[in-house]
């Protein structure tokens, strides 16, 4: 009888230790029907930008409402957040353009029209003051002064690039798509210094670092994490994620990585130390959530998705269509930890 209990006890320790942690909390509803790209949080307004199709929806956070529409933004991707300088920039991949806002009132600035082709994804670094664009089409970077919205330089990548990073000390890690590498920039310089080959993973996507460890995060899209360190281009470790990933994000207080999964899961990464790492659980979300933000004040994860219908029939003109979204089911979801 004690070997019985006993085991049970082990039993219940061990579904205890692996039970999920994380979960959906609540959707915020957004109106419009339009696709979506990445997410980025105003920590210090407590305001969430959405990129939308044409537009940047703005979520106040402590109520859940819209607050303002950002127009003309077409082919929008990437948002990054300069609270030093109370602006935002916004990539405009359609228009070869960074609208740039205030952030506390969301009136333009200034539409910078750049070299770059197809900007997608967007980096504000605070420690040299510049934003990075990076171009999907021209496979470079476009540079641009954050204080007087100019172009200092465009740096060429030889590749797709995808996310990018900041180690906060002057150098710039970015992930390129089809060439299965990392890059290292110096924001001094404005040059490549560094590349460094992530196989066995293959079209990395989103990018994060814990900047007390110097670890990089690379999701890719075989379904692995890869874990890189950013001082030699060392791999430390290989994880195993669900499918569609495209973004990650790093919470450094509780130590998780935190991969977005477009199947509808987030695989949650525990870092142990420098050189330990492990998936601590798979939490499910929702089709397509396949970008993620956090709030580092609240510790809540944000993703955006829809409702899917059918998937249309592969013809010569379309051989890989999408399927249509149901009109008026955009949502972001909250993810969050119920201990």
């Amino acid at each position: 009888m004690k070997k019985i209990i006993s085991l049970l006890f082990i039993s219940f320790c061990i579904s205890s230790c692996i039970a999920q942690t994380y979960k959906v909390s609540k959707k915020i509803n957004i109106v419009g029907d339009e696709g979506w790209d990445y997410l980025a949080v105003d920590d210090v307004n407590q305001h969430l930008f959405v990129s939308h199709g044409s537009v940047v929806n703005v979520v106040d956070l402590k109520t859940d409402k819209t607050i303002a529409t950002i127009p003309d933004t077409k082919g929008v991707h990437g948002i990054a957040i300069a609270n030093d300088l109370n602006k935002a920039f916004i990539t405009d991949g359609k228009d070869n353009a960074v609208t740039i806002v205030n952030l506390t009132t969301f009136e333009l600035i200034e539409k910078v029209i750049i070299q770059g082709q197809k900007p997608d994804a967007v980096l504000y670094d605070k420690f040299s003051q510049k934003v990075f664009t990076y171009n999907a089409k021209s496979s470079d970077a476009t540079v641009i002064d954050a204080v007087t919205n100019k172009i200092i330089k465009n740096i060429p990548l030889d590749g797709k690039p995808e996310f990018s990073v900041t180690n906060a000390k002057g150098l710039i890690y970015v992930n390129i798509e089809d060439k299965n590498q990392i890059k290292t920039i110096d924001t001094k310089t404005l040059e490549v210094i560094a590349t460094w080959s992530i196989a066995p993973g293959d079209e990395p996507s989103g990018l994060a670092i814990d900047l007390e460890t110097n670890r990089l995060f690379s999701v890719c899209g075989n379904n692995l994490m890869i874990v890189v360190d950013a001082t030699n281009g060392k791999i430390i470790k290989t994880l195993p994620i669900d499918d569609g990933c495209d973004g990650v994000t790093f919470d450094a207080k509780r130590k998780l990585a935190f991969s977005s999964n477009g199947i509808g899961t987030i695989t949650v990464v525990k870092e142990e130390n420098a050189n330990a790492f492990s998936v601590q659980e798979t939490v499910k979300t929702q089709k397509g959530a396949r970008t993620i933000a956090l709030n580092k004040s609240t510790d809540q994860l944000y993703l955006s998705t829809a409702d899917f219908g059918a998937k249309p029939e592969p013809t010569t003109e379309n051989p890989k269509p999408r399927a249509s979204l149901i009109p008026n089911s955009f949502v972001v979801l909250v993810v969050e930890s119920a201990k």
